[in-house]
């Protein structure tokens, strides 16, 4: 098969972690035959820097003409410090989300073994917790209507809903859960919010169509608790884009580190691939940022892009082996030796490609 990548590093860490991802990428596209080629584009603060937009048009046209996205991130404390700021890096993410139709955002939450003991929940509890967070993306309170009124002293954010987001959502994690343990958690705050009972509302509606999975719903606060006191109940959260937004980032506790979590942000036609964490800005060039979630949304784009599981595995594989050989970046080092983001992707492109290491 013939790929071609939309890379996309963004700002801080995003260039030198995506760097590794296309690395791996290339090693997977070798040993199994594959061709592959990637083309950059700007988004976040280098895009306004350049082009005065965080998403600029020519990166859009990138991102159509590709078979797939990938990802670093985005943000630069220049603009983060500047509550006045009008243009913000962020603005690229909703942008290119909204532009390209990318309503479901698939961010998995589990337990590494060489890991476990970095997880701050006792292991007895959190061991063998493997979730899938299915969040709402293109809608919502962060695309509602929003301004401020009183001479700026009254601000307001609208959260819509309409019923077709809904059900594209809702659909797409019916049919995930019917591949996985087929238990599906809808989590809302439907005691008070109007948009949660609609959720609600069709969600029940379309529970019949899908008999074997066993559907449930959870208010969001009470879901916060529980995935840290019994994460092993969830199977597929389903969920708007605040709380998802909030939960996800909540459950990478579940893994031990946020710089372990890949995500996947699917839609009709275009798919995106990003790894949860955010632009790290203090470790920007220092070569010691963790490169494994934007190498585990590479498996992610071969498996959900491609449905190309073999390769996809092969990735997660080589992971596995470089945490249990401690080839890791120093967040994740203890009383051994840390390596640099270079260097953990190069060992796993190897292993890739030769399937063992001395």
């Amino acid at each position: 098969m013939k790929f071609k990548i939309a890379k996309l590093p963004g700002d801080g860490i995003g260039p030198e972690v995506v760097d590794q991802a296309e690395k791996v990428v290339k090693a997977v596209c070798k040993k199994f035959g594959h061709e592959v080629s990637f083309e950059f584009g700007y988004i976040g603060a280098c895009a306004i820097d350049k082009y005065g937009t965080p998403y600029p048009e020519e990166t859009h046209k990138i991102c159509l003409e590709s078979d797939a996205v990938l990802l670093g991130a985005v943000g630069d404390p220049k603009y983060d410090n500047d509550p006045t700021c009008q243009v913000r890096p962020e603005k690229g993410l909703l942008a290119i989300r909204k532009q390209l139709g990318l309503y479901a955002n698939l961010r998995p939450a589990g337990t590494f073994s060489a890991l476990i003991h970095k997880c701050p929940i006792k292991e007895e509890i959190v061991k063998g917790a493997e979730l899938l967070c299915v969040r709402e993306l293109i809608g919502g309170m962060y695309f509602g209507d929003k301004g401020r009124t009183d001479d700026g002293n009254t601000a307001y954010d609208t959260c819509i809903y309409h019923r077709d987001e809904i059900e594209r959502i809702l659909k797409v994690s019916f049919e995930y859960a019917m591949g996985r343990k087929k238990h599906l958690t809808l989590v809302d705050k439907s005691n008070i919010l109007e948009t949660s009972k609609l959720w609600r509302q069709i969600a029940q509606e379309m529970a019949p169509q899908y008999p074997e999975v066993k559907l449930d719903y959870m208010y969001v606060d009470n879901a916060a608790m529980k995935l840290i006191t019994d994460p092993r109940f969830f199977d597929v959260i389903v969920t708007e884009n605040t709380f998802g937004d909030i939960l996800t980032d909540e459950a990478s506790c579940i893994s031990g580190s946020m710089g372990m979590l890949p995500s996947a942000s699917i839609g009709d036609k275009s798919f995106l691939f990003e790894p949860i964490h955010g632009s790290y800005p203090q470790a920007a060039r220092l070569n010691k940022a963790n490169p494994v979630a934007a190498i585990l949304s590479a498996a992610m784009m071969f498996e959900y892009a491609f449905n190309l599981k073999a390769e996809g595995k092969c990735i997660r594989d080589a992971v596995s082996a470089a945490l249990h050989s401690n080839i890791v970046t120093e967040d994740l080092a203890e009383n051994f030796q840390s390596y640099t983001t270079t260097e953990v992707g190069d060992w796993i492109a190897k292993y890739i490609y030769s399937g063992e290491l001395d």
